[in-house]
């Protein structure tokens, strides 16, 4: 018989090893024992599983008040059989397998890998997996607690009880696992998880749960590993030379559901897909989807890596999202969050009783900015929980490409801190070395598994080769945001057009650097929000200047080398900062100038996307060529942008003032055709329509800025023009 002070640790939850003294087991005499904590029951019986008969009616052992353990010899067996226990209830009898009687879920390579921080897919065994062992259904088990003195899963399926099922801890990786039968999918559980020092904490969600409940409530879902995504119906090619233009989203605030919740996915597949495609849209970037607990946040405060957010529906339906997007050639960025994570006591933090996930020093585990704990890059498991995380979204849900939050902030120790506030490397600088080590070995990882992937950084430093391989000391992502050129240019455009010409270095500055990365043009939610107001209204000028402002800044945006993200609404010019809790102001296109931003849009994302020469050399010198850099006098700038192999031309011109430029020679670099392509001063867009006509017009051997051949040309008030040349 079990001895009082392990059946009162048990009934306690305080029992560091249950799996040796619970389920079956011989003792010395070659008895064959059966034992079960089934707190509340009236009786438990032993059901031999290969019969149905019952074999021992099991006693409910008393020992200084405790109720619910259950004991008993087999008689006649010596040797191991699977079994059932039959449980009587107050409200009812319920049959189902021990979970006792069950080996271990983790295989010895699992627990090696995990151990070493190197399993390349650690989702594929940590969290909940429905599955079968020895002809049982249920779910699997496993998390990682490696301090915690006993874990126990606890959900509907066991009256959230830590007594009823506590875990076995595999000592050598630090994770605790059980396989329950007949757990079925949707069911909802916790991990109850008692600290080294006795201290039981709050009920923690599963750092891998594939689902969660909607908030406020916390509980992670029972759901399905989702399979591996069929390969994307849109043909990989050469990325870096293609078109990329991106429309950024907060899903829940672009059009509210009817009742004024949030859309679900299959409303969004049949209102934003569309959308998107009418307007010429490469890419959806969503602003972060999985799973967080405060609306405000907008995502960025994740607590759910692994669960698609509730408030849109199933991880399924995000799925079938993905693969929608896929069907219409829309190309998919998921905003993915690894600088940090809120403090909320049922998240990672302290999740063992211990800083396991973040750092104990709140000089390197807290952000000061945000209140949020900053992970352990430099713990293996850490590192590993985020990477196997990346290639998760882009393997099983189909995402394209990663945008990476905040990498300014993981990259400095100092970031935002006072002095005195940070400790320094172990070099005694300020660089984050362990944050660098996991985003190159990150970008690896993906890179190897999935090349058709690609990953973006929003880093708003000077931090070199973001966009460069780890072989070349670079980071390894594909693209950078240029959050210089942004600043730069609206700073420029947000002036009386009277002043600009003093300011004039704005909007050729970024030229100076444009090819040292590989950069998006970002006019960001960021640029929109927190009394930064909406980008029309930081156009200068009256109420007509500044549609002609906001036009004339996209077509530069659009010309300029880099590719082009845009934040939702700002295609319609909408006047009202963004606010996550309304949808976008949809009513504005009912007025002509709110729907020629719009149109102009879907006309430069058309020109855009058919003209090599505007996307195909980004990100080198020899796609690029000056034609006027220096009139500051006249706020005009002109370039041309070349094709690979220099068989396509497009000139552009911006005049950044409201004076119409009647005879203004701009220099061109060969001689032959040039026909106006687009004109944001159309009458189409709400301009005043003056322009040069759709009559091609032929260089002249005139000289002008410095060059043979030259075109004479009427540039409309605050546009920009766009010729495409002919040889």
């Amino acid at each position: 018989m079990l001895n009082s002070a392990d059946i009162i640790a048990l009934y306690q939850a305080q029992h560091s090893d249950p799996y040796a003294v619970l389920g079956m087991h011989t003792d010395a005499d070659e008895k064959l024992w059966v034992r079960s904590m089934q707190p509340g029951a009236l009786a438990v019986a032993v059901i031999d599983a290969k019969t149905g008969r019952q074999v021992a009616e099991l006693e409910n052992r008393r020992v200084q008040g405790v109720e619910g353990f259950f004991e008993g010899v087999i008689p006649r067996r010596r040797n191991y059989f699977p079994y059932r226990l039959r449980i009587s209830w107050q409200e009812g009898v319920q049959e189902t397998d021990d979970p006792y009687r069950f080996w271990t879920v983790l295989g010895e390579m699992d627990v090696w890998l995990l151990a070493e921080g190197s399993h390349l897919r650690p989702f594929e065994r940590l969290g909940a997996h429905l599955c079968e062992i020895d002809g049982v259904a249920g779910t699997a088990f496993a998390v990682w607690a490696p301090d915690a003195q006993r874990v126990s899963v606890v959900g509907d399926f066991n009256t959230w009880d830590g007594r009823r099922h506590p875990m076995r801890l595999r000592r050598e990786c630090g994770v605790w696992e059980i396989f329950l039968p007949g757990v079925t999918a949707g069911a909802h559980y916790k991990f109850e998880i008692r600290s080294r020092d006795g201290y039981l904490l709050p009920l923690k969600a599963d750092p891998y749960g594939f689902q969660a409940e909607l908030r406020p409530s916390t509980a992670s879902v029972v759901c399905a590993l989702p399979p591996p995504v069929e390969a994307s119906s849109i043909p990989a090619g050469d990325e870096l030379g293609a078109p990329m233009s991106i429309y950024e989203v907060h899903l829940a605030s672009w059009r509210r559901a009817d009742d004024g919740g949030f859309p679900d996915w299959q409303r969004l597949s049949e209102t934003l897909i569309p959308y998107l495609v009418d307007l010429g849209f490469t890419h959806l970037e969503l602003l972060p989807v999985s799973e967080h607990p405060f609306d405000g946040s907008w995502g960025y405060q994740p607590l759910g890596l692994y669960s698609p957010t509730a408030r849109h529906g199933t991880p399924t339906g995000f799925r079938d999202f993905v693969r929608a997007c896929h069907a219409a050639g829309l190309r998919v960025i998921v905003d993915w969050v690894p600088a940090h994570f809120p403090t909320d006591e049922h998240g990672l933090g302290c999740f063992d009783g211990t800083a396991l996930y973040e750092h104990s020093d709140p000089r390197e585990g807290m952000h000061q900015d945000w209140g949020t704990l900053i992970y352990n890059f430099g713990r293996r498991e850490v590192s590993n929980y985020l990477i196997g995380n990346a290639l998760f979204w882009i393997e099983r849900y189909g995402v394209d490409a990663l945008r990476v939050d905040a990498v300014a902030s993981m990259l400095y120790r100092d970031y935002s801190r006072e002095d005195g506030q940070w400790l320094p490397n172990v070099h005694g600088g300020r660089e984050n070395l362990e944050a660098v080590a996991f985003l190159r070995r990150m970008n690896e990882v993906l890179g190897q598994e999935h090349p058709a992937a690609s990953t973006h950084a929003e880093e708003s430093t000077a931090w070199p080769m973001v966009s460069r391989p780890p072989e070349m000391g670079g980071l390894g992502f594909h693209y950078k945001w240029n959050m210089g050129w942004m600043h730069d240019v609206l700073d420029y455009m947000a002036r009386d057009p009277v002043h600009r010409k003093y300011h004039h270095n704005q909007l050729s500055f970024g030229l100076m650097y444009a090819f040292t990365e590989n950069f998006v043009l970002p006019l960001s939610h960021d640029e929109v929000v927190h009394g930064k107001g909406s980008l029309i209204s930081k156009m200068a000028g009256d109420y007509w200047q500044k549609f002609a402002n906001l036009r004339s800044l996209y077509a530069f945006m659009w010309a300029h080398p880099g590719k082009k993200l845009l934040f939702m609404g700002c295609e319609i010019g909408q006047w009202n900062e963004w606010n996550h809790d309304t949808s976008l102001d949809w009513g504005l296109l009912d007025f002509p100038l709110h729907a020629g931003v719009r149109d102009l849009i879907r006309d430069l994302n058309g020109v855009y996307r058919n003209n090599p020469a505007l996307h195909e050399v980004d990100f080198e010198p020899a796609g690029f060529e000056w034609v006027a850099a220096d009139d500051a006098e006249f706020s005009v700038v002109a370039f041309v942008r070349w094709n690979r192999d220099r068989s396509r031309a497009v000139l552009y011109v911006g005049n950044f003032t409201p004076v119409v430029r009647h005879g203004y020679r701009i220099g061109v670099p060969m001689a032959g055709m040039y026909r106006e392509r687009l004109n944001t001063d159309s009458q189409h867009y709400g301009g005043s329509n003056v322009g040069n006509g759709f009559e091609p017009l032929f260089a002249e051997e005139v000289a002008a800025h410095g060059r043979t051949w030259s075109l004479n040309l009427t540039l409309p008030p605050l546009a920009g023009l766009y010729f495409e040349w002919t040889a």
